[in-house]
């Protein structure tokens, strides 16, 4: 059903249930199948992509696949591969280095994953040029989304970037990835629960806008994911298949909302804090991963949170010389310019205290209805040899502690860690 789900929304048939209106979204073509060897070409025919293509890749997702969709493409298209040394960061000095040497290009075919997906995309939005997407790793739900995390001047901003004409995943390849990828998209796809949570409550709360119809597209493939995450690191294609789905589907939901909105939220927040804020001596952790802990911690939170019977929300307390003071002058203004739009003064405070004590029982209910139990998480995680703590992606208790308290002030998004800070404070077990 969740396949048929898919190929209705590519269709332009699916129908928004609140609505009635028709779904459309601008990938043309999405492609999961056992194996695509020998089909690469013909995947790109009719994306209209022009003769002259530049291949992004990176030296490990070059040898991976970027050599065999290269040579494929070769013969009907000049294809200009550039291959970023291994391990790339998704900043704006590498987006400027793709423009730089994909000038002559019609368009960019991204050969990778999370990070090299991002830098194609936004080059290619920047460059208003089209591009598509050979997968090689399930690490991440950003394949079809429409915006990419790029760090500039020091902090991890989500921009608007180009959609992918076509999104082509051999399953042959992506169970071949290392299992560490494949454990940090599964670390990715768990934040569903917590993100709606944070969302929901900044539309009941706030009036924000939400929609429920991203979270629908996920329903069935999550339910049978979560129920049974062994599959993937026993290399099952059919659970690999599974995964690759449920992570399109959350890029789907991004790109339907027009931001990140129901994918990320308070434990985006507190991982993006991690990556501007990182020590050098940290040993690397994987995006994926740090989602898998940070969305414990959150389901935590807003559990703690939702327990409560009556909650009181102050005045907030951030000014704009602590965030100067905790990023720095051009970052600390980047973040105070981000979190005035959410800070909560006295009038703001009488009104949502208002709202608060008319309708809590009834928010706390509806939360409660999208919520997972942090110990389901907590289980489908260790069963699919996930981290659930900071220590076991290299991250000591303090700095992981001071992420916590602090990723609110990054951007203007408000979620359960501006609830929690405003009505007294983010409880110190919380983290643990």
């Amino acid at each position: 059903m969740s396949a048929a789900l898919l190929q209705h929304l590519l269709d332009g048939t699916l129908t928004d249930p609140e609505t009635g209106e028709a779904i459309s979204v601008a990938t043309r073509v999405v492609t999961i199948a056992p194996n695509l060897r020998g089909r690469e070409a013909a995947l790109l025919q009719d994306l209209e992509l022009g003769t002259r293509l530049a291949l992004v890749a990176d030296a490990d997702t070059w040898p991976v696949l970027g050599s065999r969709v290269s040579g494929a493409l070769g013969g009907a298209s000049c294809v200009t591969p550039i291959i970023l040394p291994a391990k790339p960061h998704a900043e704006m000095e590498t987006v400027q280095l793709v423009r730089a040497r994909s000038t002559h290009a019609n368009a960019l075919v991204a050969v990778g994953s999370g990070t090299i997906n991002d830098l194609a995309k936004y080059a290619a939005y920047l460059d208003r040029k089209p591009y598509a997407c050979f997968g090689t790793a399930p690490s991440m739900n950003g394949y079809v989304s429409t915006n990419a995390a790029i760090m500039d001047r020091g902090v991890k901003q989500s921009l608007a970037a180009a959609a992918p004409r076509g999104v082509f995943l051999d399953v042959e390849i992506l169970c071949k990835a290392p299992q560490r990828m494949i454990v940090a998209g599964f670390g990715d796809s768990v934040c569903r629960s917590t993100a709606q949570a944070d969302w929901l409550l900044a539309h009941l709360l706030l009036d924000q806008r939400y929609r429920a119809l991203p979270f629908q597209l996920l329903e069935q493939d999550e339910q049978a994911l979560l129920a049974a995450p062994e599959g993937l690191v026993a290399g099952d294609p059919s659970a690999m298949t599974l995964l690759a789905r449920t992570l399109i589907m959350s890029g789907f939901g991004m790109a339907i909302c027009g931001g990140s909105y129901p994918a990320s939220q308070g434990e985006h927040l507190i991982a993006h804090f991690l990556e501007m804020r990182a020590d050098p001596s940290w040993p690397e952790s994987l995006h994926g991963e740090q989602i898998a802990v940070t969305t414990l911690t959150m389901a935590r939170l807003q559990a703690d949170m939702l327990n409560r019977a009556d909650i009181e929300v102050g005045t907030s307390s951030v000014t704009p010389t602590e965030l100067s003071a905790r990023f720095g002058t051009e970052a600390g203004a980047d973040c105070w310019s981000a979190f005035a739009r959410k800070a909560i003064d006295a009038d703001r405070a009488v009104a949502i205290n208002a709202r608060l004590r008319a309708g809590w029982p009834d928010m706390r209910r509806a939360i409660g209805a999208v919520h997972r139990s942090p110990a389901a998480l907590e289980s489908a995680l260790r069963r699919a040899h996930a981290p659930t703590r900071p220590g076991e992606i290299g991250i000591p208790d303090a700095a992981y502690r001071e992420a916590v308290l602090h990723a609110r002030e990054i951007r203007d998004r408000f979620t359960f860690l501006d609830l929690a800070a405003e009505t007294g404070g983010i409880p110190a077990e919380i983290p643990a």
